[in-house]
């Protein structure tokens, strides 16, 4: 087996290949490390290494895989840089990780670990491109049943919004979608000088850890509640969900059901709250509220 440097400086990766990092996909590298160690030993704990099977959504020069791959059972390094993976398979030579060209916002994750046995556990790993955040996310969410846990590098400001409590000006649509099915942790604070080229924010990473049994099913009933409720933030939710039952009385029923003050705003609530209104509309013969779309850009 070839001797492959953990350490490889993707500054010199990029420069061997004659590349630069790409703003239309939002490169920015992590260089730094001991932060690189401190995220493969998040993604696979000392007791988990040999057992683990990784799936790494955006690879990039391989700093972070290269470090997983002694860790990790099986390991998947994906990247939709076409320039990029034929580097990125040469930098991993020599190493058990397969690397996979392709759009992490359409992976199914599921089809990446076949049946397993004996089972083991499953985890979603990355630097996420700040300007896609979002949709990773709502990836993320979606394939919940398929994952075990995810860690993953983005803004600062998005770890406030995914770790916010109710009644927190940060709480948004994504926190309550993201804390239907995962309990989320700050564990990491990383300063702008740890990447190449450097970002004008600071990033976190987060640790995602699925919830078995969720705190809620994500209905078309649930999505639409939370997206009215977050949509004009100043509205009560009176104002909010107008029109999602036949008439004011009956929503007034059914959020008293519920255990909801409509006189409230949506980031004062739990999760849990939003699934029992859901289920309460779900009964009524109203029209069930829009789905959840899955939208790029910021991570609201």
């Amino acid at each position: 087996m070839a001797s492959v440097r953990p350490d490889r400086d993707p500054r010199a990766v990029l420069r061997e290949a004659g590349l630069r990092p790409k703003k239309s996909f939002g490169q920015h590298f992590l260089v730094s490390e001991p932060i690189a160690r401190s995220i493969a030993s998040l993604c696979v704990p000392d007791k988990e290494i040999g057992r683990t099977r990784v799936v790494e959504i955006g690879a990039g020069t391989g700093m972070l895989t290269r470090l997983l791959a002694p860790r990790a059972r099986e390991l998947v390094a994906i990247e939709r840089d076409r320039e990029l993976v034929p580097v990125l398979a040469r930098e991993l030579a020599g190493t058990p990780a397969r690397v996979l060209e392709a759009d992490a916002g359409s992976i199914d994750f599921a089809a990446l670990w076949p049946a397993q046995s004996p089972p083991s556990p499953r985890v979603v790993c990355g630097n996420l491109p700040y300007s896609i955040t979002g949709l990773l996310l709502r990836r993320v969410v979606d394939s919940a049943e398929a994952i075990d846990r995810a860690v993953f590098m983005v803004q600062e400001e998005v770890a406030h919004r995914l770790t916010a409590a109710p009644g927190s000006k940060e709480r948004g649509a994504l926190t309550v979608f993201v804390g239907a099915v995962f309990d989320v942790r700050r564990l990491l604070r990383v300063p702008a000088g740890a990447f190449h080229p450097r970002p004008q924010v600071t990033s976190a990473v987060v640790e995602l850890v699925t919830r078995r049994p969720s705190r809620a099913r994500i209905t078309a009933a649930f999505q639409g509640l939370v997206h009215r409720a977050f949509q004009a933030r100043r509205k009560t939710l009176r104002n909010a969900w107008a029109g999602l039952a036949e008439n004011a009385d009956e929503l007034r029923r059914a959020a008293e059901r519920a255990g909801i003050s409509l006189d409230a705003r949506g980031e004062t609530l739990e999760v849990e709250s939003f699934a029992r209104m859901a289920e309460e509309l779900s009964a009524l013969p109203s029209a069930a509220p829009a789905p959840f779309g899955h939208r790029g850009g910021r991570a609201s």
